[in-house]
């Protein structure tokens, strides 16, 4: 018998939990691309789809671990699809709002940049911890540190300020300069989350 692959042998691999797990790496990139329409353009109807693409993206994300414990199924995919999905649209996206919102001084950059790359590690030490924190079931009881969607709260929090118009030059609690290069208060929030994200003192109950 051929041990050739067969075409698309990946995708035929996939299940109906992984689809929804694209889907969230598919809203949140989309995002990007409205983030990118509206500093191009200035329209916007552009940066509000990106907004409520994310949120969409919290539900796919939620739904695919929920399909799979119904179906009782998955990929060997599935985890890692799960974690770059997640970086996508509870790491990069955000921070692109952030960004596209006013928040693009030195200091501002920095701190986005550590919050994407919190959120990296944090998931990067889930993966490789899963196994360790799992009870005799295979079920993990609990986060070390906060889980990535939690950053809709910020994306919550930009899209107040948007509809207050409090961006750009209006952005909320202004701009100053630290060490002669320019930082937005408002990012603070952004490091914040992604320090609570690395932490390993803080355990969250995993639904």
């Amino acid at each position: 018998m051929s041990d050739k692959p067969k075409h698309f042998q990946m995708l035929r691999e996939y299940t109906l939990a992984d689809v929804f797990t694209l889907s969230n790496a598919a809203f949140g990139t989309v995002s990007i691309f409205l983030c990118l329409n509206y500093l191009a353009e200035d329209e916007r109807r552009f940066l509000w789809m990106a907004f409520l693409l994310l949120p969409l993206a919290g539900l796919a994300d939620a739904l695919d671990g929920w399909v799979a414990r119904k179906r009782k199924s998955s990929s060997i995919l599935g985890g890692d699809l799960d974690s770059l999905a997640d970086i996508v649209s509870f790491g990069v996206a955000p921070a692109v709002l952030a960004f596209t919102l006013g928040m693009r001084g030195f200091w501002d950059v920095v701190i986005l940049v550590y919050f994407v790359c919190c959120g990296i590690s944090r998931l990067a030490r889930f993966n490789v911890t899963a196994a360790d924190l799992a009870d005799d079931s295979g079920k993990v009881k609990y986060f070390e540190g906060t889980p990535i969607p939690t950053s809709l709260i910020l994306v919550l929090i930009l899209g107040v300020a948007f509809w207050q118009n409090a961006y750009d030059e209006a952005l909320w609690l202004s701009e100053f300069k630290f060490l002669g290069l320019e930082f937005h208060p408002l990012v603070v929030m952004f490091g914040f989350s992604g320090s609570a994200m690395i932490s390993a003192t803080l355990r969250i109950p995993k639904p």
